[in-house]
């Protein structure tokens, strides 16, 4: 009877952990959603995948959540998993001949629209969406590497350490592709002034 009674305490226990730990990855996962879902979409250019994407990072998350160890932010391992998704995505389509066609599914003049303007004129609303424009068909033409940590430090506002956590690069390589990456924008930008 003793033994029954220590063995239904035992299940009990375990059903509470568990119910425990699926109410905080939901925490997690309605908390982090939105800065993924941002982060995929500046990166796709697709809002479908962008959202499928996002759903398979959480997915992913969920099952391996028992095994997060902590040793980064609950962010930086989404967004980790989010990148190699990404690569998967692009790896898996690399030959077909779609490609071109998903990423120019969101035009720049959408994705203009998805930054906010802190401009307070009609005028300079027009002149920063411009800007933002021009600033895309650039982000376009760099490297993987360099679009994603631009796209992280510009778009998620990491700094170079969780830059560096988030992707697997040192923070010296993150740096020397952030560089690259500005020099090219700032370049282009001055091109077109």
């Amino acid at each position: 009877m003793a033994t029954a009674n220590v063995l239904e305490e035992l299940i009990t226990s375990n059903q509470r952990d568990l119910e425990r730990t699926e109410t905080d990855f939901a925490t997690v996962a309605q908390t982090h959603r939105p800065q993924v879902f941002r982060f995929l979409l500046a990166s796709m250019r697709d809002p479908d995948v962008a959202e499928t994407l996002t759903q398979d990072c959480l997915l992913k998350a969920h099952r391996n959540w028992a095994s997060f160890r902590g040793e980064s932010s609950v962010l930086t391992w989404l967004l980790r998993i989010a990148i190699n998704l990404q690569k998967d995505y692009w790896r898996n389509r690399r030959l077909q001949f779609w490609r071109q066609t998903q990423m120019q599914s969101v035009s720049v003049d959408e994705a203009s629209e998805w930054l906010p303007s802190q401009a307070s004129s009609p005028e300079a609303q027009v002149m920063a969406r411009e800007q933002v424009k021009q600033v895309w068909r650039v982000v376009e033409t760099l490297s993987e590497r360099q679009k994603t940590v631009f796209l992280l430090r510009h778009v998620e506002e990491m700094d170079l350490l969780e830059i560096a956590e988030t992707t697997g690069l040192n923070e010296g390589t993150v740096k020397a592709h952030l560089s690259r990456a500005m020099v090219k924008v700032r370049a282009e930008m001055r091109k077109s002034q």
